[in-house]
């Protein structure tokens, strides 16, 4: 079974190793839709979320791993810096895999130059960025066309819109890991796999300028990516601790207290990431 090769515990001996981990995982899943489903008329028009299925299937082991050795971690720490302290190589486990995901889907998406391997993703993007004509935007941002800057709003508008998004992501992560702990790697797998889609837009689907496209949305990108995944820790590790304690144990109130503290260094990340979004990035690639 491939998702159990690579051990779970290289994360421990150094964060940066999972980048190959993300690079394995997130080639496999979309060769592998390349390869299967494309072919079929019917599963071709879901390629997108097929691509972060089997992109998850791969993760689980590795997530469920680190979210149950935390929870042990974290009924024996207590404070802000020691919190951060404890959890700070997981999630930076967690970036490295994250990383690894964005930049094989970048590459490979604009390798193959099948534009229905992310047909949901350029969708989302297009909400996004072009809420009133989705349609043409999706038709516009195929292999064929060449394309300019969409429009923009008030920058006061835009980093509330922005916020508004990430903490609802941010949300919809922490309720997917209380559900089921390791279950949060669907949404950030999902916003790897958006990532990438908007980085073949901004570099008109040339793979030399992949760098350029990763730097261009990894300035604000990456402290985006960490509130997630410390949100994700938080309610995984919470759920792991009502089921070891349950909710009359000293040890659990440690843990909510220490959930807590992660929660609100998400919400300060994620300020920030709006912030550099609205204010730095459009200097630096203006």
């Amino acid at each position: 079974m491939i998702e159990m090769i690579i051990n779970p515990k290289a994360a421990e001996k150094g964060p940066w190793k999972m980048f190959f981990v993300g690079l394995i995982y997130a080639s496999l899943s979309l060769l592998l839709v390349k390869w299967f489903f494309s072919p079929d008329v019917v599963l071709s028009k879901f390629s997108g979320m097929i691509v972060v299925t089997f992109c998850v299937m791969f993760s689980l082991p590795f997530m469920y791993f680190v979210i149950k050795r935390e929870e042990a971690e974290d009924e024996q720490v207590e404070g802000f810096l020691d919190v951060w302290k404890v959890h700070s190589d997981a999630i930076f486990a967690f970036m490295w895999l994250f990383l690894g995901f964005v930049v094989a889907f970048s590459f490979w998406h604009i390798v193959i130059g099948d534009t229905n391997l992310f047909n949901a993703q350029v969708e989302t993007y297009c909400m996004i960025n072009n809420p009133g004509n989705i349609e043409d935007c999706v038709h516009k941002y195929n292999f064929d066309q060449k394309f300019g800057p969409t429009g923009s709003i008030t920058k006061e508008m835009r980093f509330l819109s922005i916020l508004e998004n990430n903490v609802f992501v941010m949300i919809f992560t922490l309720i997917f890991s209380l559900i089921f702990g390791a279950g949060a790697i669907f949404v950030l797998a999902w916003n790897a796999s958006v990532i990438a889609a908007a980085i073949g837009i901004f570099t008109q689907y040339k793979v030399m300028e992949i760098p350029m496209g990763l730097l261009r949305y990894m300035v604000h990108g990456f402290p985006e990516i960490a509130a997630y995944f410390t949100t994700a820790l938080a309610g995984g590790i919470f759920g792991v601790g009502i089921l070891r304690n349950g909710i009359r144990n000293r040890k659990f109130l440690r843990v909510l207290e220490n959930t807590v503290i992660l929660l609100f260094i998400s919400i300060m990340i994620l300020i920030v990431a709006a912030a550099l979004e609205v204010y730095l990035t459009p200097i630096l690639f203006s």
